[in-house]
């Protein structure tokens, strides 16, 4: 009987000492902006998840005209209207020339283009390899920040400096989260 206290607590100590050295695993560093038009209307989102793999990009569209658009990260955090070219070239550490099927490319900015159905939404999904938000040597959110940019007409996945996307119609500054 004299030990039956000490048995009953052991349970209970180990419980209390793994719960002590359980760690919450830190969050993975994100960034996200609304994309607008150049009149200032709402035309989606972007969101950039960093991973093991890369950076994570997500773009959700809408309002835009039906057909294949091209979409970019842009290497200034800028976003003048009317035109949004303040928001500079495609997003370049590596010093490449542009385009997806280029073999002397891509841009880590280039990315996928996207299909915007007849509602006039679309998306896209992409994994920039390599890529940190604010870590390492190249990160994205560097000291003048970064935008996404969608464009008016397909990237040609070849021509440099820009594969003859046309101009943009949305433009969105990245901003850490």
């Amino acid at each position: 009987m004299k030990f039956t206290p000490i048995l009953f607590a052991l349970p209970l100590a180990f419980a209390f000492s793994a719960c002590a050295t359980t760690a919450t695993p830190a969050a993975a560093p994100m960034a996200g902006t609304k994309l607008m038009a150049a009149d200032g209307s709402a035309r989606g989102t972007a969101s950039v998840t960093e991973a093991a793999d890369g950076l994570h990009v997500l773009v959700k569209a809408q309002g835009l005209t039906p057909g294949i658009h091209a979409v970019h990260v842009h290497m200034t955090g800028a976003c003048t209207a009317p035109d949004f070219t303040s928001a500079g070239g495609h997003w370049n550490p590596t010093g490449r020339q542009h385009g997806m099927d280029n073999p002397a490319g891509k841009h880590m900015g280039d990315m996928p283009n996207m299909t915007v159905g007849t509602d006039g939404t679309g998306a896209i999904e992409y994994v920039i390899a390599d890529g940190t938000i604010s870590s390492g040597a190249m990160p994205l959110l560097d000291t003048d920040g970064a935008a996404v940019v969608i464009h008016a007409k397909a990237d040609d996945n070849v021509s440099d400096p820009a594969g003859n996307a046309g101009g943009r119609v949305a433009c969105g500054v990245l901003k850490a989260s």
